[in-house]
C-alpha cells in the first residue's frame, strides 16, 4: 500500500481546520493511506489548541513563531515519509476529492509533479474577484516566460509531487510566506521536472471569510519569479 502524504500549513484557521482534515480523511484512495502533517505557524486564534487534542495519529508541527505559509510548507515537506506529496490548505477552499485526479498522471507514470488548475476543466468554482483573476494570469504568464512553462495557474494550492520530485527539490527551498508558490515552479522547471495539470473545483472565500492573501503579496510574487528564475 502506498502513502499520500498531505502537507496542511495552518494560520489562524479555527473555523476552518477541522472540517479540513474531516474532508481529507474521508476522501478514499483505493490502494493508498494517507498521512496527514498538520503545521501551525504560530496561530492566536485557537488554532493551537484544536491541534492539540486530536488523536495521535495526525502528525502535529508547531512553529514557535510565525514565519508564513513557505516555512510552513517546508517544515511539513521535511518531515512527510509518503510516496507521494500533496498541499493541502487549511481553508476550505480546495475540495480534496480532487486528489485522485490529481494522482492520476503519477501514478500512470507521466509526470513528477501535478498542478490542479482552476482555470481549466468543467469542475465547479465559486465566481469571485475579477482582479484577483487578471493578477493571477498575468504572474502566471510571466512565470511561465521565466519558466518556459505552460501553467494556466500557477499560483494554485495543489501542487502533488512524487517522492522523487520533492527530494528534488527541498533541498534548494527558501521561501517563507507566499513566494513559496513561484519558487516551487522555478525549481520544479530549472530540475526539467515532468510537469502536468489537471482541472480541479475552487470553493474561493472572501476577505470577511477569512482570505489572507493580497496585493502586496503579488508585488513580492513578481520579484521572486525573478530571483528564483535567474539566480539560484
Amino acid at each position: 500500500m502506498k502513502t499520500l502524504s498531505v502537507i496542511i500549513p495552518a494560520y489562524n484557521e479555527c473555523k476552518t481546520i477541522k472540517k479540513v482534515i474531516q474532508s481529507v480523511e474521508s476522501v478514499h484512495i483505493p490502494d493508498f493511506r494517507k498521512e496527514i502533517i498538520i503545521v501551525d505557524d504560530y496561530s492566536t486564534d485557537g488554532t493551537r489548541e484544536i491541534l492539540r487534542e486530536l488523536p495521535q495519529q495526525y502528525k502535529v508541527l508547531y512553529h514557535s513563531e510565525n514565519r508564513g505559509k513557505g516555512a510552513a510548507l517546508r517544515t511539513g515537506f521535511a518531515s512527510a515519509t509518503g510516496d507521494y506529496i500533496v498541499i493541502q490548505d487549511a481553508d476550505l477552499e480546495y475540495n480534496p476529492e480532487d486528489f485522485s485526479v490529481l494522482l492520476e498522471p503519477l501514478l500512470a507514470g507521466n509526470a513528477d509533479v501535478v498542478y490542479g488548475s482552476r482555470f481549466v476543466g468543467n469542475r465547479p468554482h465559486r465566481v469571485l474577484f475579477f482582479w484577483h483573476y487578471v493578477g493571477n494570469k498575468l504572474l502566471t504568464v510571466y512565470s511561465n516566460m521565466m519558466t518556459d512553462l505552460n501553467l494556466t495557474d500557477m499560483e494554485t494550492c495543489y501542487k502533488m509531487f512524487s517522492r522523487k520530485a520533492m527530494d528534488a527539490i527541498l533541498p534548494e527551498l527558501k521561501s517563507n510566506r507566499f513566494t513559496i508558490e513561484p519558487e516551487i515552479t522555478a525549481r520544479v522547471a530549472k530540475k526539467k521536472l515532468r510537469v502536468y495539470e489537471v482541472g480541479i473545483s475552487y470553493h474561493g472565500r472572501t476577505y470577511a471569510e477569512g482570505k489572507k492573501i493580497g496585493w502586496k503579496d503579488g508585488f513580492s510574487a513578481i520579484w521572486a519569479i525573478f530571483k528564483f528564475n535567474v539566480f539560484k
